[in-house]
């Protein structure tokens, strides 16, 4: 379906942001006067193309600018349709001068582009880099494409030689008529200025380069004209008259001469030559117009006059004669002949309402000429806009084609019942069809709230001033407080339609057209309007059979649609049922098709119930006429699917395939096809023309389906072919109507739905969604490209994505053509823009566009339309669907989604790029539902990820492997969520064993962190109770002790399965761990809480089997702060051979000895807290020592006791201590009862007694609680008080006196207690002799019938010797010697007695 040369469409593409911002530049020029009241020189408007506008490896391609003259003012803008253009906009303003009606030229030379202006009083030129100068490379990329513009306001424009006064002179007193200026070959500014009194007056600048003066000439008849190839010569009045009044003119420089074309007020063209100051050529038009009779009488004021030049056909002239009824074109040609004399050839006379529908006078307000064509605009007597053109060189008929015109918005708005004012005002004033932001921030500023601020305000912020102008105008007139709901409605409509019409009246003054410019070398046509630009695109057969007026359907020849003469009468015909069905169709029966389309009723039954409202309310027998219309078509099936392939935009090309990268272009072609079209203008443009054309076709495809539900209603009536043309409409061509005008629905929807603005946030997410699809090449975008000028969804994917695509389609194949021409180029991008758009073809690029621009809505909202009755890309529509309610946080709609899209995965192109994967031998299901589950893990929905598993496990089938990672997601997302018993069922289903161990070794792992030790336990394990086994012992065996409690997990597990050896041997391992490795106070008390766990599960069993095995300790770990893998060079110690490691059996005895010690340990630190780093690593003997340092005697008893270690240190350190607080002070005894209180003593004493009394009562208890061989333990503690100078407690004395009274006696010997030896041994010896010997434990006193008495004679003899070497002990000495003979009297008495006794029985 190609675009066709016959018609135009305007597009007009809005901008949707604030005002354009044009810097000012202001010209003060000394010597020029006010303005004469009343002067008024109506705005005018121009255009310049760059020479090298259509060839696109050059920065000027699609480049031109434009400007509005306005008064004293000029705006200039230069738009670029391959690239944003920054200060691309400037506004001079002449101060007290008037820019004169042509009085505006730019031209191009190699380094500059010159802008000349003239005005009434001042001729100007600025000069300006060339583009092609701007830039030192290729590479330009958006953001720094400068503007010629950019340094305009450093120019000194008031200064010599940019700006003169034009010099006073007689001629161009009062108002200029016309103007025109150009640049010579040499360099210099000519300004052409029209005399009012007749005549041309030519201002001459120098070259900018060069130094000179202002110099003038004056064109004047006063010479005769040079005899011209057949014109005779004719004598001129030396005064002009008023018909050599300059209208329009127009320059060329041919041949180192610049010649003047003057088209005057009496008709005739004069053509001047500047070199020679003569008239060369003079012709008078009216020769050439028919039926002029009358016409030489009217002054001319419209005529206007063009120029055209091109190799081909040289130099054209076109002059328009403004004739009342019969403005008319003469195109004529500048022929050269001899002796340098020229001739006007006539061309062509062309009449304005030719064919035309209009009836009243139409006004010109521009026309451009090409080298073949004629364009013309014209505005009517409604002051409509109208724009033709013609080719003057083959059209025989004189018949102009249409150019069709955007009109200006409905002057009102319907509102709907259902509806709500304020949504549907602003839906009208913001959508990109209507208004403009200038025409808004104008209507707002009546309402006084427009602000300097607006022009730069978003589309948003505009639209939240316009509801709150609104909104407060009407609560400002509000005078009652209650309000029924009707009554409210209707104000808001009041107020809303108010601010609607000030709205469309300000777009109407800036719709009011001001000039025409067609592009020579692209022929890319423009009008250019007050307020915008619009482009003129070239129309679609079957856009063009709709909109054309009945005149332009009359003939055959018209119908591009078909070769068959038959056929395209038909389907003309065809077309004029449609004209007039769509004029019969009201506004209350679209919008019921309308609303149908949009809640997603069919198509067919809305079609039924307007045609019945046609036929009910055919008041003006329209119906009868479309009868007999449809009665002259012959074959009306074949028409109408004519009609429909044109319409349907299916195709089988591979839009957006393989052809993006462009392999047959070099890389400055790739670089140039980059910037094709890629502008905002463009971007704009290409979206507004997508949107007309599904405007345009919905109403075609609507009108078309009333149409055929007519042929069914009127049946054989109309049918010549009878029944089965009756059965081919009903069951084929009805429902491919039905389609093409939900599909153009859809288009119309999209081109029309603005997209939404992204936070970055949003982007980041999307981003680690599509990454996590592995879509990482869509493209996206950026946050905040949305907010000054908000995109439509159309222009969105175009500027994203689209653009890539149709560039790669159009030119992947061949090379890039030397020039681009405007309507071919255009016309495929349209085309392939729409293709790429149609929901029918297989490419799923837009939807994918979406999601990756977050347009999350919208896409929603795509989805919703299509799929009643879309069946291309199902899947994946779903699979998008899915994606958005993902973003909005609707998991379980997502994931339905998601499930549905599964069966289409390997059917769709886009599923199976999703599934695209370097493992083949993974099934596409399969990888699909892997991707989406990463999606969902990445979303952080573990409980949707479990559900979708659980469906690809069933569905997916795959392998081992496949099904593994399956069961294993959902173990961990089981686990993720604490369903432990799920996810212990995941686990037994894993068929590979070592995911299946990486899982239970999780599982051990998180549930000991979550302390949920219950669970685990109780797990049955099934063939997995060894690995669960080596889990936690590997754990325990390697992880920190008091952070972990993984020993006593594997204890709880052992008693659980009432393994209590097994339970034993743990606990018994930590405990030795918690003695080598955590010595402080709490690893201690844990160490004994193992012990006694050991030593319970022992007890548990059977003596026989109550004994565990322990691997021997290496040295190393039984030294404090030594490393357990390492020597003390720091080389790793190798581990031991197999088989080889040496065991250690410890019995239940063996165990109770290490819980004593253990709690020793414990008992020393818990007294004396800094004790607990040394106590874990000392041997018994130390400890004992350590206990009896900090006064835990009762203690260390008990560990000497089980260990069979001597008591001496005990009772040493113990006496030691009573003869410090013997000894100390009060400090000491406060101290002391601190370790006192550690140790219980067998006796409560009642009575209030210190702390020495308490530690002696203590030692006495000792002593007589731990009885020794010989009273020893009495000698160790007595020597301990000798030999530190203490007195011996009486209670001391008779204690040891009863165990071992010569051992006393020794001890006071060798301490020189001469004394108390004495009086030992005087005691000694009557206790001896009977007298008190129990206090010495003598069971048998010396007697007769006794055992023989024993004395200590050689510590008696030593006491009397030390006695008697002292005189002082005199006395005593004697006191011992006499018991002592005492003694021996006793003894020989006894004796004597018993020997008698023994010999009595012998003498008998």
């Amino acid at each position: 379906m190609a675009a066709l040369d016959r018609s135009y469409i305007e597009i007009c593409g809005f901008e949707r942001s604030g005002a354009r911002r044009c810097r000012e530049v202001t010209v003060n020029l000394a010597g020029v006067s006010c303005l004469p009241v009343g002067l008024k020189v109506p705005d005018g408007a121009g255009a310049f193309h760059y020479e090298e506008s259509g060839n696109l490896p050059t920065v000027t391609s699609n480049r031109f600018i434009h400007w509005i003259t306005s008064g004293d003012t000029v705006q200039l803008v230069e738009e670029s349709l391959d690239g944003n253009l920054l200060n691309n906009a400037v506004k001079l303003k002449f101060t007290h001068c008037s820019v004169l009606p042509g009085g505006v030229s730019i031209q191009e030379t190699l380094n500059n582009v010159i802008i000349l202006i003239c005005t009434n009083q001042s001729v100007h030129r600025v000069l300006l880099p060339h583009p092609a100068r701007m830039y030192r490379t290729e590479l330009v990329s958006d953001l720094h494409m400068q503007s010629i513009f950019t340094d305009v306001g450093k120019l000194g424009l008031q200064e010599w030689p940019h700006s003169a006064v034009i010099p006073s002179l007689p001629g161009l007193s009062g108002s200029l008529s016309a103007a025109a200026a150009w640049l010579s070959f040499q360099g210099e500014a000519h300004f052409a200025l029209a005399s009012p009194a007749g005549g041309i007056t030519v201002v001459t600048l120098p070259p900018h380069d060069t130094q000179g003066e202002l110099s003038v000439v004056e064109l004047k008849r006063s010479s005769m004209m040079r005899r011209i190839s057949g014109w005779m010569p004719t004598a001129i009045r030396g005064e002009q008259s008023p018909g050599d009044l300059v209208l329009s003119m127009a320059v060329r420089e041919l041949e180192e001469d610049s010649f003047i074309f003057a088209l005057c007020q009496d008709h005739r063209l004069r053509m001047w030559s500047l070199r020679e100051q003569a008239c060369l050529l003079e012709i008078d038009v009216l020769d050439y117009m028919p039926a002029c009779r009358g016409v030489k009488r009217l002054s001319g004021q419209g005529h206007r006059l063009r120029l055209a030049f091109s190799p081909s056909t040289g130099l054209c002239l076109c002059v328009y004669l403004a004739v009342p009824q019969k403005g008319q074109f003469t195109i004529f040609q500048l022929v050269g002949t001899d002796n340098n004399r020229y001739s006007l050839e006539h061309i062509s006379s062309l009449f304005s309402t030719v064919n035309l529908m209009s009836v009243g006078q139409e006004t010109l307000v521009d026309f451009a000429l090409t080298s073949s064509d004629v364009w013309a605009l014209w505005v009517d007597d409604s002051n409509a806009t109208v724009v033709k053109y013609i080719s003057f060189e083959q059209s025989a008929s004189g018949q102009w084609n249409q150019v069709f015109v955007q009109p200006l918005p409905e002057e009102e708005v319907p509102v709907g019942m259902d509806l709500d004012p304020r949504e549907t005002y602003l839906d009208v004033l913001f959508s990109p069809l209507h208004f403009s932001a200038a025409a808004i921030i104008k209507a707002l500023q009546i309402y006084g709230r427009g602000s300097e601020e607006l022009l730069d305000s978003s589309w948003e912020t505009l639209k939240k001033e316009v509801t709150l102008a609104v909104e407060s105008e009407l609560q400002s007139s509000v005078t009652e407080f209650e309000f029924s709901q009707e009554e409210y409605r209707q104000l808001q409509v009041e107020f809303w339609s108010r601010f609607y019409s000030c709205c469309l009246q300000y777009q109407e003054a800036l719709s009011s057209p001001l000039g025409l410019t067609v592009d020579p070398h692209t022929g890319m046509g423009c009008l250019l309007r007050k307020g915008f630009v619009s482009f003129l695109l070239p129309c679609f057969a079957v856009d063009h059979l709709y909109l054309s007026f009945d005149q332009y359907l009359m003939s055959e020849e018209d119908t591009p649609i078909t070769e068959d003469p038959d056929v395209g009468r038909d389907v003309l015909q065809l077309v004029q049922c449609l004209r007039l069905l769509s004029d019969s169709v009201s506004g209350e029966m679209a919008y019921e098709m309308e609303k149908a389309l949009e809640y997603l009723q069919t198509p067919e039954r809305a079609a039924d119930r307007v045609m019945e409202n046609m036929l009910v309310n055919d008041s003006k027998n329209v119906m009868a006429d479309i009868q007999n219309i449809m009665q002259d078509v012959r074959n009306p099936t074949t028409a109408m699917m004519v009609l429909l392939r044109e319409l349907d935009l299916e195709t089988d090309l591979e839009l957006g395939g393989e052809g993006s990268a462009l392999p047959g272009q070099t890389l400055s072609s790739r670089l140039s096809l980059s910037r094709l079209y890629s502008s905002t203008t463009a971007v704009s443009l290409l979206g507004q023309a997508v949107c007309h054309m599904a405007m345009t076709r919905a109403m075609f495809c609507r009108d078309l389906l009333i149409l055929q539900k007519l042929y069914l209603h009127f049946g054989d009536n109309v049918f010549l072919g009878g029944g089965n043309q009756l059965l081919q409409l009903q069951q084929d061509l009805i429902p491919r109507t039905s389609h093409l005008l939900s599909s153009y629905h859809l288009l119309k929807h999209i081109s029309r739905s603005l997209a939404s603005t992204v936070a970055m946030d949003t982007i980041d997410v999307n981003l680690q969604s599509l990454t996590a699809l592995e879509l990482t090449d869509t493209p996206s975008v950026c946050s905040g490209r949305l907010g000054l000028s908000p995109q439509t969804m159309v222009e969105l994917f175009y500027q994203t994505a689209g653009r890539r695509l149709i560039v790669s389609q159009m030119f992947s194949h061949q090379q890039i053509p030397s020039l681009l021409l405007w309507s071919p180029v255009i016309s495929s991008v349209v085309q392939l823009l729409a293709q790429l758009l149609w929901p029918s073809n297989p490419g799923f690029q837009f939807p994918e566009c979406l999601l990756a621009g977050c347009q999350f809505m919208q896409l929603q909202e795509y989805v919703r339309l299509i799929s009643p009755w879309c069946q291309v890309n199902v899947g994946s529509c779903r699979f998008v669907l899915g994606q958005c309610y993902l973003a909005n946080g609707e998991g379980q709609k997502a994931l339905q989604c998601f499930h549905e899209a599964a069966t289409e995965v390997e059917k769709e192109d886009f599923l199976m790029k999703l599934t695209a994967s370097e493992d083949e031998d993974v099934p596409p299901r399969l990888q699909y539902y892997n991707k989406v589950l990463r999606l969902l893990e990445d979303a952080g929905l573990p409980e949707l990820v479990v559900q979708l598993a659980s469906l690809a496990v069933s569905e997916a089938g795959g392998g081992v492997v496949s099904q593994a990672a399956l069961w294993t997601r959902m173990f961990k997302h089981h686990l993720d969520l604490g369903h432990n018993s799920e996810a212990y069922e995941a686990l037994t289903q894993n068929p590979d064993s070592s995911m299946q161990l990486d899982c239970l070794r999780q599982l051990v792992v998180v549930l000991c962190e979550r302390s949920q030790l219950r669970d685990l336990v109780q797990f049955p394990y099934v063939n997995l109770h060894d690995e669960v086994v080596n889990i936690i012992e590997s754990r325990a065996r390697g992880l920190d002790l008091l952070t972990h409690n993984y020993y006593e997990l594997l204890y709880a597990f052992h008693i659980a399965r009432h393994n209590y050896r097994k339970a034993g041997t743990v606990m018994f391992e930590f405990g030795m761990r918690l003695g080598r490795e955590v010595r402080t106070r709490l690893g201690l008390q844990k160490q004994v809480n193992c012990y006694l766990a050991a030593l319970n599960c022992l007890r548990l069993i059977r003596p026989e089997y109550a004994w565990i095995v322990q691997p021997a300790a290496r040295n190393t770990y039984m030294r404090a702060g030594a490393s357990p893998k390492r020597n003390s060079d720091g080389d790793i110690l190798a581990e031991p051979a197999t088989g080889r490691q040496q065991v250690d059996i410890l019995e239940l005895q063996n165990l109770e000895k290490e819980y004593f010690l253990s709690r020793s340990r414990l008992t020393l630190a818990q007294h004396h807290p800094p004790s607990a780093a040394v106590a874990g690593a000392v041997s018994e003997a130390e400890l004992v020592a350590l206990l009896v340092q900090n006064g835990l005697f009762d203690s260390a008893l008990s560990l000497c006791h089980t260990f069979k270690l001597d008591l001496t240190p005990v009772f040493e350190g113990l006496a030691f201590k009573c003869i410090k607080l013997q000894l100390g002070g009060e400090e000491a005894q406060n101290e002391a009862w601190s370790w006192l209180a550690a140790n219980h003593l067998s006796v409560i004493n009642t009575k209030e007694s210190s702390a020495a009394d308490e530690a002696w009562r203590l030692l006495a208890c000792y002593l007589d609680r731990y009885p020794s061989t010989n009273g020893q333990h009495h000698r160790l503690v007595i020597n301990k008080l000798l030999s530190h100078g203490v007195p011996l407690p009486d209670w001391l004395i008779q204690s040891y006196k009863r165990a071992d009274a010569p051992s006393l006696l020794r001890l006071l010997l060798n301490f020189d207690q001469l004394e108390s030896a004495a009086e030992l041994v005087l005691e000694y010896v009557d206790a001896v002799l009977g007298r008190g010997h129990q206090y010495f434990g003598i069971q048998n006193p010396l007697s007769a019938t006794s055992p023989p008495a024993w004395l200590p004679y050689t510590a008696i003899d030593q006491l009397l010797r030390a006695l008697s070497e002292t005189q002082t002990h005199s006395a005593l000495h004697s006191r011992v010697q006499d018991k002592l003979d005492e003694y021996h009297r006793t003894v020989r008495q006894l004796s004597t007695l018993r020997l008698t006794t023994q010999r009595r029985p012998i003498t008998t």
